[in-house]
């Protein structure tokens, strides 16, 4: 069996999805796959066939103070929501369902 990713980012200063936020997934230093945040925030496939292992998530969200953000994650075989909070002042993450 193999990975799949999904995501979304909410913009928490505004309280509405971000639209147009570039993530990427990328192992071992290279780009697996791209892709683009749709009107609600979301990207129903952002990777799927990926095999288990790390994986670095990179979203460029619409920040004046975070260009980039990156998170480590470790993938097993299934489905993975990794959703992005972000604001001016703070961002978080968290494993979605």
């Amino acid at each position: 069996m193999a990975a799949t990713i999904s995501t979304h980012v909410l913009d928490t200063a505004t309280g509405r999805p971000a639209t147009g936020v570039a993530v990427d997934v990328m192992r071992n230093g290279e780009t697996v796959a791209t892709a683009t945040t749709d009107a609600d925030g979301r990207i129903g496939e952002l990777a799927a066939g990926l095999e288990p292992g790390v994986v670095t998530i990179v979203f460029h969200p619409p920040s004046a103070f975070f260009r980039r953000i990156a998170f480590d994650v470790e993938l097993s075989d299934g489905h993975h929501h990794i959703p992005l909070l972000v604001s001016p002042f703070g961002c978080a993450s968290y494993r979605g369902s």
